[in-house]
């Protein structure tokens, strides 16, 4: 019967395992929502190099050359403008402009 008053009264690996299993959860937490937002910031820095790349004139020009006893012809590429090329104006953490970040959705059950 002591022995079973004792179990009783001692209560101290409960409050540090419970006190640990909220920590825990809190913690989780926090990585989930600070994780999503870290893949955000990634995919929205991506696009924005992506319209820099895109935003480069890719054109070029040189004239003839004649020499002594030859001659080349002179050349001419135009970058003409893509679809999505012009630089939107952007607000913050919007998709950059011409790309939609989407994430299918979850059905429960499917696991």
């Amino acid at each position: 019967m002591k022995m079973f008053a004792r179990f009783w009264q001692d209560e101290a690996g409960f409050v540090v395992s419970s006190e640990l299993v909220l920590i825990a959860t809190i913690v989780v937490l926090g990585m989930i929502s600070g994780l999503t937002e870290v893949r955000n910031g990634v995919v929205q820095e991506l696009g924005d190099v992506a319209q820099s790349f895109g935003a480069i004139s890719q054109s070029y020009f040189f004239s003839s050359v004649t020499g002594h006893s030859s001659s080349t012809a002179g050349s001419l590429r135009v970058d003409v403008t893509d679809f999505c090329d012009e630089i939107a104006q952007e607000v913050a953490q919007d998709s950059p402009g011409c790309m939609t970040v989407t994430l299918a959705p979850t059905v429960p059950g499917n696991g």
